[in-house]
């Protein structure tokens, strides 16, 4: 039996300690905050029934390490699959585009070649597994080729700049855009209660079984040991056979720097965006025709790159009838939306709303929440598989899985999860 801590109880941290507890080890996760789940964590007002995430989450059905993980569990009676309704914007107006019918008649491409180079291109990329030669191009690049200019000035190129900025934007490799069009589904899923509800349940059944998760708790620093890893947590420490740390990069970086120089120069050199989002609570719906997921052009004016509307997905009824919407973007560290305060934030959004539905006005809010962070987007550059680090760092007995590593596939938990518990067979193989 080997002594086991893990750092971060998001669904990465707790899915490896159930690999973990399962292979018969002492497994301790160690969790700064008071509760479990991670970037996937929520929040819960007295009147609600429900839980919602403070930063944007829903599962594809093609995630299967997450389906997978609910039928261990015990918990797939819990996950609910619905189709809401995702909208592209075109001259002033928002059209369906969730289906191939939808795509089909969305009018930005036009009727002739455009559309079909479009359809061509997503059936190419939906079919293929060959991802590698796509990395030593840009999207900007292969999509100009292949899709043409038209299909990629309307479609991919506002999304990228809403997604990674101006400054990163065209510089985003294409095996990115391929996992991202090869895997995602237009049937969505979450959990009752919640993603914090799931977090919950995915904790208590752990510590049934034996893990230890102690919260509002910080690891300062991690070194080697005599061969083992030696933690230290307000000025004590504690030995452990192996540590797997689920947090970021940076904060890896920051804990160990006794780390190997060019493995620590890997873990600082990987770019990444942060996150703003502002939750808010509405008197009435927001979307007339019941739209669920916005994709917004900043080009058009938008201070914000998606509007979703929660409600329109789940029923309002679990969140005291209120109706929730979530106005989130991707933006470098430093954005001045950093440093806004959430009444500033809610005058430069509040624009959009009655953009979106006429009938908007501000007496409409009944509350507002604003949830910021500074890891939430890797940035993937050309060929950025040879500046993946490895899950296996130069401190024996130290490993490491974040959403950095996940690539060609986007951040989620999904691959959160897929990546931890390859750190946990990494480690039962040690």
């Amino acid at each position: 039996m080997k002594k086991i801590a893990i750092i971060g109880a998001g669904f990465g941290g707790l899915s490896a300690a159930l690999d973990l507890i399962k292979a018969g080890n002492d497994v301790t996760i160690f969790e700064g905050l008071d509760h479990p789940g991670g970037l996937a964590s929520g929040f819960k007002q007295a009147d609600w029934e429900w839980s919602v995430e403070k930063f944007y989450h829903h599962w594809f059905t093609s995630d299967r390490s997450m389906f997978d993980l609910f039928d261990e569990l015990g918990l797939c009676s819990k996950v609910i699959i619905r189709t809401p309704k995702t909208v592209m914007y075109y001259k002033g107006k928002f059209f369906p585009f969730d289906s191939i019918p939808a795509a089909i008649l969305y009018p930005g491409l036009g009727w002739g070649i455009n559309k079909i180079r479009f359809g061509l291109v997503g059936v190419y990329l939906r079919l293929t597994n060959n991802w590698k030669p796509m990395e030593a191009t840009t999207v900007d690049a292969w999509m100009r080729k292949w899709a043409g200019k038209k299909v990629y000035e309307e479609m991919w190129e506002p999304m990228l700049i809403g997604k990674f900025g101006e400054r990163f934007s065209h510089q985003v490799n294409m095996a990115w855009m391929w996992a991202r069009m090869h895997a995602r589904t237009t049937s969505l899923a979450t959990y009752e209660g919640g993603f914090q509800a799931f977090a919950d349940d995915f904790a208590r059944i752990l510590q049934e079984k034996g893990v230890k998760i102690v919260y509002n708790t910080k690891v300062d620093t991690i070194a080697a040991k005599d061969g083992q890893v030696q933690l230290t947590i307000a000025g004590k420490t504690e030995i452990y056979d192996q540590v797997l740390v689920t947090v970021s990069p940076a904060q890896l970086a920051g804990m160990a720097p006794g780390l190997r120089a060019d493995y620590l120069k890997e873990l600082l050199n990987l770019q990444n965006l942060g996150a703003v989002v502002m939750v808010v609570s509405l008197k009435h719906q927001l979307s007339r025709e019941g739209y669920y997921w916005y994709n917004l052009p900043k080009k058009e004016g938008y201070p914000f790159l998606a509007l979703v509307e929660h409600t329109n997905f789940m029923d309002k009824v679990h969140y005291n009838n209120e109706h929730i919407i979530y106005c989130g973007d991707y933006l470098e560290n430093g954005h001045e939306y950093f440093n806004l305060s959430e009444e500033e934030l809610l005058q430069r959004f509040m624009p959009s709303f009655k953009r979106i539905n006429p009938d908007f006005e501000p007496d409409w809010v009944n509350h507002t929440w604003v949830f910021k962070a500074n890891y939430a987007q890797p940035v993937p550059f050309l060929n950025h598989s040879k500046n993946i680090p490895a899950i296996e760092t130069p401190i024996p007995g130290l490993y490491f899985a974040s959403m950095s590593q996940v690539y060609p596939w986007d951040r989620g938990t999904n691959f959160a999860v897929e990546i931890a518990r390859r750190a946990a067979k990494l480690m039962l193989a040690r």
